[in-house]
């Protein structure tokens, strides 16, 4: 069965796992760099960036979690997970993981109070798929590589580039697992081709 870990650092950990089995793939938290080895793709899911950039230092994550997108295998992102994956992040000197050709924008909906829900188009994915804002950021522009697909009043809220996909939203705060459903196959295919090259 197709393994994808879900950064056990800090955010919505259980729910991801949960959307994660309903998607018919075993979900596994991961708490160390060791356990990257046993997962097929990973979630880096919401939180604070900050603190989640701090904690994967302190946990050394950091050279792990580059390495693992490097190989090709599937990384998905979202909210601070989707922060942690641009080149670029509005009002910072440092990016962080920069594995996702992007510049995003922190908080860019407003703070906690402005948290909101919104029916969205995810091209590919569902075309009425309710999304949970909370605290998000949005992209500000993608490079050439990087293909939009969703966004929210003229703001781009989810994307993908080749094997990392990410979203300024929470997917697993619903019942609707389609977007996960996505990333799971996603990972299955570059399983086979990885365990065929």
């Amino acid at each position: 069965m197709t393994k994808i870990g879900v950064l056990g650092l800090q955010g919505a950990i259980r729910e991801h796992i949960q959307s994660i089995e309903a998607s018919g793939a075993e979900g596994l938290t991961i708490k160390r760099k060791e356990q990257l080895d046993e997962v097929d793709g990973l979630i880096l899911p919401g939180g604070e960036s900050t603190t989640m950039r701090r904690l994967i230092d302190k946990y050394d994550f950091f050279d792990a979690l580059i390495d693992f997108g490097k190989q090709g295998k599937p990384i998905f992102g979202t909210c601070a997970g989707l922060i942690l994956l641009a080149n670029d992040i509005v009002g910072q000197d440092h990016a962080h993981l920069q594995l996702m050709n992007m510049k995003v924008e922190r908080n860019a909906f407003g703070r906690q109070k402005d948290s909101f829900e919104a029916k969205i188009d995810i091209s590919g994915v569902a075309d009425d798929f309710e999304a949970v804002f909370i605290r998000a950021p949005y992209i500000v522009e993608v490079g050439d590589n990087v293909e939009i697909l969703a966004t929210y009043r003229g703001n781009v809220v989810a994307a993908q580039q080749g094997t990392f996909l990410c979203s300024a939203f929470h997917p697993e705060l619903t019942n609707d697992h389609r977007f996960t459903n996505y990333f799971v196959q996603l990972v299955e295919e570059v399983k086979k081709t990885l365990a065929s090259s």
